[in-house]
């Protein structure tokens, strides 16, 4: 089959691309290469996708209208596995107009590639953060989430609604996918685990926000792209037994399906520090700050739908993760 993965030199993205690649698909990637963080670290990841047969990559940004309708009309794909966004919750509060691009004109002009190319499946990326002002744990996808505390979070809610949009008035099978804290090598260096790598290395102080008293739901790379590659495979289906009175947010009429992937273990920001701390050999010099505007206290996947939708949870223990990223960033950055 014939795939395009949108941020394809993005974290995800180039993770699910050599997935695919390696499952004998062809993938076309696209992304805009932008300077939000390392394009060193972004060209590294094409490095090793480039020289598979099965994959080719065009440099083209999702707001471009007429290069997206282009790229849909000269390519025919069966599936778009749309990974691509303007990332960052604090970035969104300082530079908000490049989520407006990014995230929600971007996810149109995918939008309209998959209603007038009968794509059979649009995969994308949503993101925990819609969750927004829930205290109810774990966070489930039948849950509320009209009260997103940043402008990502709210590209994200954008993203869904649109997609049902589509899915209800053209047919378009969409599902959406919130993502929980992913880490793991190749990581973003705007994450936590990347930054604080860096800066212990450099006998530099850690940034702990809320003196510590956080939990993330930290989900390993390998996990993640498991669940993207299983779900891609349901295709969501019209139900007409469906009505809002009777069913969920996640589920509709339409064919639109929405899933928490998430470790489905919250831990706590300073045990998630101690178990860098033990993987480096190192002790951090922290640095204990306030509450960050746009910041949530927890965050924790209610992950039962997607195990009973493919029979998957993922299975990686913080400890591990983290040292597998760690060994990896001493042989990438040689240090």
């Amino acid at each position: 089959m014939k795939y395009l993965v949108t941020g394809a030199a993005g974290f995800i993205g180039f993770k699910v691309s050599e997935r695919l690649c390696a499952m004998g698909h062809e993938v076309v990637g696209i992304d805009n290469l932008n300077a939000y963080y390392d394009v060193n670290l972004k060209l590294a990841r094409l490095d090793r996708l480039k020289p598979l047969d099965n994959f080719s990559f065009v440099e083209l940004d999702l707001a471009d209208r007429e290069g997206i309708a282009n790229l849909f009309a000269e390519s025919g794909f069966g599936r778009v596995i749309h990974l691509a966004a303007q990332a960052g919750v604090r970035y969104s509060i300082e530079n908000p107009m490049a989520y407006a691009d990014s995230n929600l004109v971007g996810h149109l002009t995918i939008l309209e590639g998959c209603r007038h190319h009968k794509v059979e499946h649009l995969v994308y990326a949503s993101s925990s953060s819609v969750y927004g002002l829930n205290a109810k744990m774990p966070f489930s996808t039948a849950d509320s989430v009209d009260h997103p505390i940043s402008l990502y979070a709210a590209t994200k809610k954008a993203n869904e609604l649109m997609s049902h949009t589509y899915a209800h008035l053209y047919g378009v099978p969409t599902t959406g996918l919130r993502f929980f804290t992913v880490y793991g090598p190749w990581g973003r260096p705007d994450m936590a685990l990347f930054k604080f790598t860096k800066s212990i290395l450099n006998g530099e102080a850690i940034d702990v926000y809320n003196h510590g008293n956080l939990s993330r739901d930290f989900t390993y790379i390998d996990d993640v792209v498991e669940g993207i590659i299983r779900i891609q495979d349901v295709i969501p289906t019209v139900d007409d037994n469906w009505s809002v009175e009777m069913a969920t947010p996640f589920t509709s009429s339409a064919p639109y399906r929405v899933f928490n992937i998430g470790n489905g273990n919250p831990v706590n920001l300073m045990d998630f520090i101690s178990a860098l701390e033990t993987a480096l050999g190192i002790e951090a010099v922290k640095n204990m700050m306030d509450m960050q505007p746009g910041d949530v206290y927890s965050t924790w996947a209610d992950t039962e739908d997607l195990f009973k939708t493919v029979a998957y949870k993922p299975e990686m223990d913080v400890a591990t993760g983290v040292k597998l990223f760690v060994d990896w960033y001493r042989e990438f950055y040689q240090c």
